[in-house]
C-alpha cells in the first residue's frame, strides 16, 4: 500500500496506523500512543464512523475522547452511506490537520477498503448509467454472473458465484464504460501513500483469545445500551440496506426485540456473526498489506501495550 521513499529527499510526515480485526485491542493501544504522543486518533472502522450505535459498534467512550483527540467517530448520520471515497477525503483532511498542528495522527481501524482507498487511491470509474445499473439489479445472481463471465470472464473468474453485490459491481463498470473493472483498478489516484511515512503495527492475536473477546464484548454492550441504540435506530424508519442497518448486531437484537427469536438465539446469532466478520478481516490484514507491515501474532495485554506504543511512538517520531 504505501511506496518507499528515497533517503535524500526531506523525510516525509509521519502516519502511525493501527490495524486489525475487530476485539483484538486496537482501541487500547491506540489511546495509549496518543497519550505518549500527544497524537490525535483518527477512525477508520466503517461502522464506527455512525453516529447511533456508540455502543454496538464499540466506540470510544466519552471518557476515552475527553482523554485525547478523536476525529471521525460517530460524525455521519446513520440514515446517509458513506463511500470509502468520501471517508478517505475526510480523513486526508484530518491526518494534514494534524500534521499543521504538530501531532502525531494514529489512524485505527478495521475496515481494509479504507485504508487501501486512503494510501493508494481509486479507480476513476466514471459515473454508472442509472438504466445500466437498474437493469443490473434487477437480475438474478445467477443470470448477473453468466454475463459477467460473458462480458469480463477475468473478473468473473475472480469472484465467487453467490457474491452478488460484486458480480453487479463489475458487470454494471463494463456495461457502463465499456472496459473491465480490472483495467480501471490499475489506474488508482489520490493516495498518499506516497506523500506519508505509514508506521503500521498489524494486530493478529490467535483466534480463540479474538471470539472469547469478541463474545464477551457484546456481552458487556447488550447490558450497557446497545439495545436501547438499536430500537431507536429501527424506529427511524431506515431503509435496510443502509451501512448502519447492517453493523453487526442491529438485525440480531431488532429481531429479539420483535420477538422473531429467543435471548439465547440472538446471542447466538450476534456471536456468530461477529466471528465470521472478524475471520474475514483476520484472513484480509493476514494477506492483503505489504509483508513488511509487522504482525503482532499475540495476545495484548497492559504490558504489552505499553510496549508497542513505546516502539510505534520511536518509529514515528524518530526519522
Amino acid at each position: 500500500m504505501n511506496k518507499k521513499h528515497s533517503s535524500d529527499a526531506a523525510p516525509l510526515p509521519p502516519l502511525a496506523l493501527i490495524a486489525g480485526p475487530t476485539a483484538s485491542g486496537k482501541s487500547a493501544l491506540a489511546l495509549k500512543l496518543a497519550e505518549l504522543s500527544g497524537g490525535v486518533i483518527i477512525n477508520a472502522d466503517a461502522s464506527q464512523l455512525y453516529a447511533d450505535l456508540r455502543v454496538l459498534t464499540a466506540r470510544p467512550s466519552r471518557e476515552e475522547e475527553q482523554r485525547v483527540p478523536h476525529r471521525l467517530f460517530g460524525v455521519v448520520d446513520g440514515a446517509v452511506p458513506c463511500s470509502a471515497a468520501e471517508w478517505a477525503e475526510m480523513a486526508k483532511r484530518e491526518i494534514a490537520a494534524a500534521h499543521t498542528q504538530g501531532r502525531l495522527p494514529i489512524l485505527v481501524g478495521g475496515t481494509g477498503l479504507y485504508l487501501r482507498t486512503l494510501l493508494d487511491g481509486i479507480a476513476p470509474v466514471p459515473p454508472i448509467d442509472p438504466d445500466i445499473r437498474a437493469s443490473i439489479r434487477a437480475l438474478p445472481v445467477d443470470a448477473s454472473y453468466a454475463a459477467l463471465s460473458e462480458a469480463d470472464p477475468v473478473s468473473a473468474a475472480k469472484l465467487k458465484p453467490r457474491d452478488s453485490q460484486r458480480i453487479a459491481r463489475a458487470l454494471e463498470v463494463v456495461q457502463s464504460t465499456g472496459l473491465p473493472i480490472g483495467d480501471w483498478q490499475q489506474r488508482t489516484e489520490g493516495g498518499i501513500g506516497n506523500d506519508i511515512r505509514v508506521v503500521p503495527l498489524v494486530l493478529l492475536p490467535p483466534r480463540p483469545w479474538l471470539y472469547a473477546r469478541a463474545d464477551a464484548r457484546f456481552a458487556a454492550m447488550i447490558e450497557g445500551g446497545a439495545i436501547e441504540e438499536v430500537d431507536a435506530l429501527v424506529a427511524r424508519g431506515l431503509d435496510s440496506a443502509l451501512p448502519v442497518m447492517r453493523a453487526i448486531g442491529v438485525r440480531e437484537i431488532a429481531a429479539w426485540r420483535v420477538g422473531a427469536c429467543d435471548r439465547m438465539a440472538m446471542l447466538a446469532a450476534a456471536a456468530l456473526a461477529t466471528r465470521r466478520y472478524a475471520k474475514r478481516q483476520f484472513t484480509w490484514f493476514a494477506h492483503q498489506p505489504p509483508t513488511a507491515w509487522p504482525r503482532v501474532p499475540v495476545e495484548l495485554d497492559n504490558a504489552m501495550i505499553d510496549e508497542l506504543a513505546i516502539k510505534l511512538q520511536y518509529d514515528a517520531l524518530t526519522h
